[in-house]
């Protein structure tokens, strides 16, 4: 018996085998698309607006206190009683002087200064005589 040449037909075989095995070896099915995001300029979000409060009046001078500070002023130009410990109180121009005098003529001077004072309506001497002060 003889046989037709089987040769050609194993080769095809073969070599289409071979062709589906290498094809599939690879194949992984289909790359899964990614998509993109599309690209947009970023939108500022709105910032508040500061809120701009009035600014605040400047505090007014207190009178009684600027009348005070004069009185003190006064005394610390007069050579005799700038080193007395005087505290001196003002209220609508009624000044009152506290504290002590070495002597009776320094109680005496210390109300004449501080009536000399501008805004000064009247002086209430307090001032206690105490030698050595």
């Amino acid at each position: 018996m003889n046989r037709p040449d089987t040769f050609p037909t194993r080769s095809l075989i073969a070599a289409g085998a071979l062709a589906l095995a290498l094809a599939a070896c690879g194949d992984q099915g289909t790359p899964a698309k990614t998509v993109e995001p599309v690209k947009t300029a970023p939108v500022a979000a709105p910032q508040p607006q500061p809120i701009r409060a009035a600014p605040a009046p400047a505090p007014k001078p207190d009178p009684d206190a600027e009348l005070a500070a004069k009185v003190k002023s006064a005394f610390g130009a007069d050579n005799d009683l700038r080193m007395l410990p005087i505290d001196i109180r003002a209220s609508n121009g009624a000044v009152t002087l506290y504290g002590t005098a070495d002597n009776a003529r320094m109680k005496r001077k210390a109300a004449q200064v501080a009536s000399k004072v501008e805004g000064v309506k009247s002086v209430a001497n307090n001032l206690q005589i105490v030698k050595g002060s």
